[in-house]
């Protein structure tokens, strides 16, 4: 069962997509709620903006404790509401905390006031470039990942000096409000980190609210229509719009590895990972061994509620019907069920599915599955493989098995992706230093990182006037003899 969105009573409820239980309810904001929020961040966020970097970093470096010390909790609640093991969800807020943690410690190294060079022209000035605060930044966030995606806008935005006002999904509004109660625990009386409930009505709402900038996270289709309501105003936004994310065998891949990897990345969290294993292209002379290593491996993961379950049902039941045409069509057209097939679409769970010889325009190979699916194909050598990964309107990760990594490397600058890992799969979400963020459907800004603190930042640029030059060429009283000088300049230092 799902989320039931806005009820009659005006209430917002999470359920248990394992049994159907009811796991949390909570008011639904309306207009005047979001806007009386962002009221509120408005005057927050001033005193946080206006508090030194390093007070900021002690205030955050509170957070993430405070987030550590209830970490088992939070498991527990993500858990009851997207279905996914604790184990899992433990290992979200592992990765989220790191990126709290090296947010709160790098913001005033990144954006902190800089000198650059002020040129010929610019002889008499100081110019320095410094990275100020937006204000209230608004977030949307997803409910796969619903601690770690979020927090990837949430921690960054706030060291960067900024207030915000967060809307969880409908499905997972719970750990959202987790979130927003243990910042007032760790920083009492200051709605620096808010949080505001409801569907696609609250969300419109937020878009329009005046906030500065808005993150959003979710389907390219409701990427289009959150950046039309905010285009009313010229809200800024910064989109992270899934993925159809390809994994690349070259000859000399160490095959054990790469179909653990695959297993990992098309199977784990039941497939619903925007930057996971839904495409494999194998180099011709090692497909044989990588499919049947694969189905092997394949064969031993189960999706359910059990604890010993390697993964949980669906979060979203809608999402199983298109799983169950992604695969009908994969079939119908010509493709082959190593393992699984329609069979495997129970009525919460999607049990392992690996589909071969699929064409190419199928939609099992164009289009987001977000289920426990995978598609191998054959290539003829990895040139051939990294023109079909990049056919895709999609272009957020992509992962290249080879021993020789100056050669992956290398083929990663080939592929149309925001991220590539060699040799894994997702190791890149694990690096703090790394930006995230994707282009095409996958949207377009970044998250974690120096970009990522940059992101949440709007630049202002400083030229101070040292003093006077004797050439004063912006004046209508300007000399002949100044613009002699501008012209030998053009024809002396730039002509040539």
């Amino acid at each position: 069962m799902t989320a039931a969105p806005d009820t009659a009573s005006g209430e917002l409820i999470s359920t248990d997509p394992r049994t159907g239980a009811e796991v949390a309810r909570f008011p639904v904001a309306d207009t005047a709620a979001v806007d009386a929020a962002v009221a509120r961040a408005r005057d927050a966020g001033a005193w946080w903006a206006g508090l030194d970097p390093k007070a900021r970093r002690n205030w955050l470096l509170r957070f993430r404790a405070e987030l550590s010390r209830r970490s088992e909790k939070l498991a527990a609640v993500i858990s009851a509401e997207t279905g996914k093991p604790v184990d899992d969800a433990l290992l979200e807020i592992m990765l989220a905390i790191v990126h709290l943690d090296w947010a709160a410690k790098n913001a005033d190294r990144v954006l902190k006031r800089r000198g650059v060079g002020s040129g010929m022209m610019g002889a008499n000035l100081a110019a320095t470039v410094e990275y100020r605060p937006y204000g209230v930044i608004g977030v949307i966030g997803p409910w796969n990942y619903p601690v770690y995606t979020p927090m990837g806008s949430i921690s960054y935005a706030l060291a960067a000096g900024n207030a915000i006002v967060f809307k969880p999904s409908e499905l997972t509004p719970a750990v959202g409000q987790f979130l927003a109660d243990t910042w007032s625990a760790a920083c009492p009386a200051r709605p620096v980190l808010q949080v505001v409930h409801g569907s696609g009505a609250t969300g419109a709402a937020l878009c329009r609210s005046g906030v500065d900038k808005l993150a959003f996270t979710g389907s390219a289709a409701t990427a289009r229509t959150v950046m039309a309501s905010c285009a009313e105003s010229l809200t800024p936004v910064t989109i992270e719009g899934g993925g159809k994310d390809a994994m690349i065998v070259a000859s000399d891949a160490d095959i054990d590895n790469a179909a653990d990897i695959a297993a990992f990345g098309a199977f784990g969290n039941a497939g619903q990972t925007c930057a996971g294993v839904e495409r494999v292209y194998v180099v011709g002379d090692k497909y044989d061994e990588f499919v049947e290593k694969l189905a092997a491996k394949s064969r031993d993961i189960h999706g359910g509620s059990a604890d010993t379950d390697q993964y949980g049902p669906a979060t979203m039941p809608k999402q199983l019907k298109i799983i169950a045409d992604h695969i009908d069509d994969a079939l119908n057209r010509g493709g082959r069920a190593l393992v699984g097939g329609r069979e495997s679409v129970g009525e919460t769970t999607v049990q392992p599915v690996v589909l071969v010889d699929v064409p190419e325009d199928s939609r099992a190979v164009t289009e987001e599955t977000f289920g426990p699916t995978v598609v191998v194909n054959r290539v003829a050598n990895v040139d051939e493989a990294i023109a079909r990964a990049n056919d895709s309107t999609y272009g957020l990760s992509a992962a290249i098995m080879t021993k020789n990594i100056g050669k992956g490397r290398e083929w990663a600058r080939s592929l149309r992706t925001g991220a590539v890992a060699v040799n894994s799969f997702l190791s890149f979400a694990s690096v703090p230093a790394l930006p995230f963020g994707g282009i095409g459907d996958s949207g377009f800004g970044r998250i974690h990182g120096d970009d990522g603190l940059r992101e949440f930042s709007r630049v202002q640029s400083v030229a101070a006037q040292k003093f006077a030059l004797p050439m004063n060429l912006l004046s209508f009283d300007r000399k002949e003899r100044d613009m002699k000088t501008v012209r030998m300049m053009l024809s002396k230092f730039y002509g040539r």
